[in-house]
């Protein structure tokens, strides 16, 4: 993905001096990951409400970590967005973030969906659920991720590749809850029930498991919830052939990852920029992103999309995130060794 700079508003540049120095306070440089129409409408709405203009950078994670890191001390950057909480600690252990203190985001953001830090904090949460096909599963056979190892499930599971980081933080997960022998095991057994080898996203795994090709999946929710609302109706009708299971239920908790935002270490606008991670994570903010992301919210006073709702209510693994991002290197080292392409 190239990198788009593009502002949210056009304004005309004032050549007095001073008055300069003013519109530049008054502005905030945002580098993120999401690509959503639905925080393009939080920008604007952020710069209604404050008259702060927002600059936008849009890249990949890993281009805009080499961005920040290229541009040093230099670097107008003053917020990250990214998702899944292990890159988000990988900017924070390259020196990208710094801790910032407030209480609204404090008093909003459970603790576990936060740094340890305050480097970052979480904007969104996506579940990692099992998708599975309604005419040949039955939800009373399903239970944790662990059950997916017993040979009852050969050749019958499909998941994305190691390379990607929501199956790196979830092995990460277990590591952190289980230990590395364990995880490693669990990897191991996995790569023995998979129905073929590791292709494509999340989506293209439940449209495999639609089109016979196994019978369950793990996948994040939002993608499941983007394929009942997609305009096209052979990806609705896919969603209709899917049931989703919350796994972990009396052990641990199922899975959850997150977008978030973290203030850049040198950021030229810091103010600005921690008023704008408390907007995104207001009840205003927060219904625009759980209405159109089909995300689950991190303000508990904002309910879940009506997709979202059918599925019902799960307990959340409440492992503090900051442990994917530690655990990282350790997963995909043994996803090497379990041979999970």
């Amino acid at each position: 993905m190239a990198l788009v700079l593009f502002s949210c508003k056009n304004e005309t540049k004032n050549e007095d001096n001073s008055q300069e120095s003013k519109e530049i306070s008054q502005e905030i440089n945002v580098y993120t990951h999401r690509h959503y129409e639905a925080d393009q409408e939080l920008f604007k709405r952020f710069e209604e409400q404050t008259g702060i203009k927002v600059n936008v950078i849009n890249a990949s994670a890993d281009e805009l970590i080499q961005k920040m890191t290229l541009e040093g001390d230099k670097s107008p950057a003053d917020v990250l967005i990214t998702v899944d909480a292990g890159r988000l600690h990988r900017a924070k252990t390259s020196g990208l973030l710094q801790p910032i203190s407030s209480m609204i985001l404090d008093s909003i953001i459970p603790s576990h969906l936060m740094d340890t830090d305050k480097n970052w904090f979480a904007l969104t949460k996506r579940a990692r659920v099992i998708a599975y096909a309604k005419d040949r599963i039955k939800p009373e056979d399903l239970s944790t991720y662990q059950d997916l190892t017993d040979v009852k499930w050969n050749n019958k599971i499909l998941i994305r590749s190691s390379s990607n980081i929501y199956n790196q933080s979830l092995l990460a997960s277990i590591i952190a809850n289980e230990g590395e022998e364990k995880a490693k095991q669990w990897a191991e057994s996995l790569v023995a029930n998979m129905a073929r080898s590791p292709k494509g996203n999340d989506r293209d795994q439940v449209k495999a498991v639609a089109a016979g090709e196994g019978d369950l999946a793990i996948v994040n929710t939002y993608y499941i919830g983007m394929l009942t609302n997609s305009e096209n109706p052979e990806e609705r009708k896919v969603a209709e052939s899917i049931g989703i299971f919350f796994p972990n239920q009396e052990t641990t908790g199922t899975h959850v990852n997150v977008s978030g935002a973290g203030v850049a270490k040198y950021a030229p606008n810091k103010d600005n920029a921690v008023k704008f991670i408390e907007f995104l994570v207001s009840e205003e903010a927060q219904e625009v992103f759980a209405l159109s992301n089909f995300e689950y919210p991190v303000n508990s006073n904002v309910k879940v999309s009506e997709t979202l709702k059918k599925w019902g209510s799960f307990t959340e693994d409440k492992l503090n995130l900051s442990l994917l991002g530690e655990n990282n290197k350790k997963a995909v080292i043994l996803f090497d060794e379990a041979g999970w392409k």
